[in-house]
Order: C-alpha cells, then structure tokens, then sequence
C-alpha cells in the first residue's frame, strides 16, 4: 500500500466563497507536492452549519471537483450537504477519485447536543446514514467527523460506538478524519486538546490503522482544538502541521 495523502488546516467560515478560494488553495499546494489525495476539515465548503445557500454550495462543489480533476487530485472533502432525495442535511466527508467521479460520503453519527431530555444542537439538525468504507485504488478506506472519533463526553449524549475500531474490522486501513472545534484559549480548551490528541494517538494504537486528520484554524488567532497530521498504526506522529493559521502538510503513507 503507498498512498501520498495531503491535510489543510483552513480557516472555516460561513463564506461559501471564501471556502472556495481556501480549498482552491490547498488543491494547488496538494498539486503541487504530488499528493494522491486531499483532506478538508469539517464544514470547510459549506460552513459548520445546516443553514447555508444550498445552490451557491453546489455550485461550489462543482467547481471544486473540477479542478481536484484537472490536478489528477482525489478529495477527501470536509462540507455539509443536502441530499437531494431527502432533502435532510448531512455533516459528511465526500470522497471523490481523481477522475472526479463520487465514491460516497461518510455522514457524521456521533453528532453533538446537550444533555437535556430530549437533547438540543447539531443531533436534531443533520440526518446520518449508515458506517460504510470506500475503495480508493484499492485501498479499503473510511471517514469519520470530529467527535465521531474521540466521543467527546462533555459534547454529546451519544454513547460512545468506537467507530475507529468498528472501521478497522470493516478493513479499513487510513481513517480521513475531518474536524471543526470550538475552543476560546481557556483551561477547558487546552484539556480539550489534550483530550483529542490522547484520542487519536489511542485509537490509531487500538485499530492497528493511519489516522489523517485536519483542523479548522478559525479564528486564525487561536489555537486549533486538535492537532492536524497524520498518526501512524503505533499510535506515532509522523507528520504533523503547526497548531495556528492556515497550514499544509503531505506525508507517503506506506505499507508492505
């Protein structure tokens, strides 16, 4: 197995447009470094939230496609999403090879809330669907969305479903991980952190798999909730970008 992955820490905004400009960015860099494959934070076409302008994102995601495309570029893409079908809104990442063509998208589960009865946030506004891999030349590979990984207690009244470990007997072998944190530089933002890091490292460890993870850096000011890199089967960083503003990162995965 050898797959040359690429991360970008990007500031995440309610701007469709300025999202656009940002990925735009991270696909040139990913381009240029001879990456196989993009990953984007959480929200990073669409905003972290279930209210944005359905047409200007698909249109977006249009365009972004096509360029990934041009740059012989698969995309591992943090964004949230209308099914058209349902017309439910999914916090997913949305894979795509580099031909373009869609391989599916990993929806959020373990979505935020409170722990009120019935609890309020995120878990009552997006749908999900059903814990799945993907095949990316021939590599089994899986998604998952910020807490999906780490079940962040103080986050959600979800029960904690150990999805990298469900995903690693699924045969998955990297784990994309997108995520978009809140933090405001306090004592409960750095045990956060902690927390996250410990989480990735552990889960890598447990699962015997590659995590690649990014970060929104937004606010550009603060530090990142989680670190941004890639952690390797022994629970080891091998690649890691720095923890504030906009950052890149690329890293050759490989295996016998």
């Amino acid at each position: 197995m050898r797959l040359r992955v690429a991360g970008a820490q990007l500031p995440v905004t309610n701007d469709v447009a300025s999202n656009e400009a940002a990925i735009a960015r991270a696909i040139a860099f990913a381009h240029r470094e001879q990456a196989n494959i993009l990953l984007t934070p959480e929200g990073s076409l669409s905003g972290y939230s279930s209210r944005f302008d359905v047409q200007s994102v698909r249109n977006a995601l249009r365009r972004i496609v096509a360029l990934a495309r041009r740059s012989g570029l698969s995309l591992a893409l943090g964004t949230c999403f209308i099914a058209p079908r349902s017309g439910r809104c999914h916090d997913e990442i949305r894979f795509y090879d580099r031909d373009g063509r869609f391989l599916g998208a990993h929806s959020k589960i373990l979505r935020c809330g409170t722990l009120d009865d019935p609890p309020r946030g995120e878990i009552t506004e997006y749908a999900t669907r059903a814990l799945r891999t993907f095949d990316l030349d021939g590599i089994t590979i899986g998604g998952l969305v910020c807490n999906d990984l780490w079940a962040n207690p103080t986050c959600t009244p979800m029960p904690d479903p150990h999805l990298t470990q469900r995903l690693a007997r699924m045969g998955a072998r990297i784990i994309f991980h997108a995520v978009n944190g809140s933090r405001d530089g306090s004592d409960v933002s750095k045990l956060a952190w902690q927390y996250h890091e410990a989480n990735l490292r552990l889960r890598a460890l447990a699962g015997r798999l590659w995590i690649v993870t990014v970060d929104s850096c937004e606010p550009t000011h603060l530090q990142c909730s989680s670190p941004s890199g890639v952690v390797n089967p022994a629970g080891q960083w091998v690649c890691r970008a720095e923890p504030i503003g906009e950052q890149y990162f690329v890293y050759t995965i490989e295996e016998p």
